[in-house]
């Protein structure tokens, strides 16, 4: 886990994906806990389902007083998103994709992404996403990876810094939970067996 600098990470600006306006990430966890989901596009089709297994937390974060915000690197399919109703929480867009870069979530080549999109993790993801109906598309920037910052109230810590290490890498549940401290009655969405099939980025 790389260090976060919280004081330099907090003064970029997010624009929320509700009201338009521009905030900075330090607001977000200054009153509360933050588990903050950085999306790699809303267009993407494992990313809408990793957003509505995360989404599966909500009413035990709220609960426990804990902000559940999604971050996404452009506004290209927010709307698709927000109508998809994949996210329960509050959704953002950093709009120079600077707390991307400074959270060191990478950014793929043109070359890398294919291999990387192919691999085990996101056709496993795809295969869950697809059992449940869950559908994507290709729009927008591809080659953007993403991950989760989850910050103590006030910025005092950071509690999870999760870099994805491919397109279909995430956290479990149960590993939120535990950095939080608090428990939670979701369960995560059932791994069905993974075919060859080509999964969608």
């Amino acid at each position: 886990m790389a260090n976060v600098d919280l004081v330099q990470v907090g003064k970029n600006l997010l624009k929320s994906g509700e009201t338009g306006e521009n905030v900075e990430l330090q607001s977000l966890w200054k009153d509360q806990p933050v588990v903050l989901f950085f999306l790699r596009r809303f267009g993407c089709q494992v990313c809408r389902w990793m957003a509505t297994e995360i989404s599966k937390l909500e009413p035990d974060l709220r609960a426990s007083g804990v902000a559940l915000v999604g971050v996404g690197p452009e506004e290209f399919g927010l709307k698709e998103f927000k109508e998809g109703g994949f996210f329960k929480g509050s959704i953002y867009v950093d709009v120079q994709k600077k707390s991307y870069k400074d959270l060191g979530f990478k950014r793929y080549t043109a070359l890398s992404v294919v291999p990387a999109a192919l691999g085990k993790k996101v056709r496993d993801a795809a295969s869950k996403a697809n059992s449940e109906g869950i559908q994507g598309n290709f729009s927008g920037d591809l080659l953007q990876s993403g991950g989760m910052l989850i910050v103590a109230k006030g910025g005092e810590k950071v509690l999870v810094h999760f870099i994805q290490d491919s397109p279909g890498a995430h956290l479990p549940l149960e590993d939120i939970v535990k950095a939080l401290e608090i428990s939670a009655n979701a369960k995560a969405g059932q791994r069905p067996v993974c075919n060859d099939d080509v999964c969608t980025l």
